[in-house]
């Protein structure tokens, strides 16, 4: 349902009638008691007179100078993920010693770039401290970062002729992270690399050296060649030997956020959550990963690396003006052979096959995340043309089914 806020010059028109009708009322009690005379022109004088200075002093009632404190029920390290709701309270805090019936209070929660703006309305009774609050739950919010505008407060004498309006400016700022499904394992990405980086049954995806690199705390299953006897008789506490990795096998997400890439916005939301999906997975299995939309990051087991490309993320919107060709043929030079490429996009079809081959022709290992949600007709028939060519492919019609995808059924 719409609802309709006059104009500024609407309202500034309702006001001037209303003082206009106020003062009428005033100078023709006035004239009526100088000219007439007599007790009941002198009550009808005063009355008129007590009930004008009520309305004129409302403007100084305090609601100008609120006061708020907004807070939010989440812990302080939760990350919201899209689709999360939040309940919020606002707390105000009115000085002065007007009296003042009601209060009416909106606050608004704007997405950054504009798109999507949830506004919260009550009407409270301010307590004998002159304070009140509103509590409320936000809808599911997308993907993205949102802020508190300024919070409006206004109030209305008892008869409802004048309004007046204070703003509490409360900022507090909201990311909201993509939905990221837990991949257990990506089976194919391990094949690749069997017997070189990864070991085949192991959810650590890197093998260690001889090389020693600290100490760290035992964990049940460590075999008793790895425990460190000098620190376990130190500390009193089982300590175990920490070993250096082997250098490991770069893999870089080319994630498609072209304009003309994607025909639905849940399409593109699914090739952002399946890209953070993968990248989470890359930092907790220790892989070098890098990422590619109109930035470019490159692969790293650097944990602020992957802060900055989850953050980029949040605020990655499908609006990037450039051709996918082209793109990818001048980006591509930059990645260094054997790297592994995972192109995530929702277009199938001749310029997608070209791209792939592109890159397969630059000694890098391609293969396609394809965001399929419609379920093409043609879904078969990509596929097996795809793998004619050498070339992995995952259909994913929805997030949850990303790990079984992932996990060896490629469709």
């Amino acid at each position: 349902m719409n609802n309709y806020y006059p104009s500024s010059s609407q309202r500034s028109s309702s006001f001037t009638f209303r003082l206009g009708a106020v003062m009428t009322c005033f100078f023709s009690a006035l004239f009526f008691f100088l000219f007439q005379g007599g007790k009941l022109a002198f009550m009808l004088f005063i009355i008129v007179l007590v009930l004008t200075l009520y309305l004129f002093l409302g403007r100084w009632s305090g609601i100008r100078k609120a006061k708020g404190i907004r807070k939010l029920q989440l812990d302080a390290d939760q990350q919201l993920e899209a689709g999360s709701t939040v309940n919020v309270e606002v707390a105000i805090q009115i000085p002065g010693f007007w009296p003042i019936p009601y209060v009416f209070m909106k606050d608004r929660l704007v997405r950054r770039n504009g798109k999507g703006e949830q506004l919260f309305e009550t009407s409270l009774v301010p307590d004998w401290g002159r304070r009140g609050g509103m509590e409320y739950k936000t809808a599911p919010l997308r993907r993205g970062i949102y802020n508190f505008e300024t919070t409006e407060c206004a109030t209305e004498d008892i008869f409802g002729l004048f309004e007046h309006k204070g703003y509490v400016d409360m900022p507090y700022t909201i990311k909201v992270y993509p939905q990221k499904a837990a991949i257990r394992e990506w089976k194919q990405l391990h094949q690749m690399y069997k017997g070189t980086h990864f070991h085949s049954a192991t959810s650590r995806a890197v093998r260690e050296t001889t090389q020693i690199n600290g100490v760290r705390e035992y964990n049940y299953g460590d075999r008793l060649s790895r425990i460190h006897w000098n620190a376990t008789a130190r500390t009193g506490t089982l300590k175990s030997k920490e070993f250096e990795k082997e250098s490991l096998p770069k893999t870089v997400l080319l994630l498609d956020n072209s304009r003309k890439g994607y025909t639905r916005d849940d399409d593109f939301e699914l090739a952002v959550s399946t890209a953070a999906s993968l990248l989470d997975y890359g930092s907790k299995n220790g892989l070098a990963l890098g990422m590619l939309t109109h930035s470019f990051y490159e692969p790293s087991t650097n944990p602020w690396n992957h802060k900055q490309m989850m953050e980029h993320l949040v605020q990655l919107e499908c609006n990037a003006e450039h051709a996918l060709y082209p793109w990818m043929n001048e980006h591509s030079r930059v990645l260094s052979p054997g790297t592994f490429v995972a192109l995530i996009t929702s277009r199938h079809g001749p310029e997608i096959s070209r791209i792939l081959s592109l890159l397969k022709q630059r000694q890098l290992n391609p293969c396609h995340i394809w965001v399929n949600t419609k379920q093409a007709k043609d879904a078969e028939s990509w596929i097996d043309h795809l793998h004619a060519l050498g070339i992995m492919v995952y259909s994913v019609r929805n997030l949850q089914e990303l790990p079984y995808v992932l996990g060896g059924t490629m469709r």
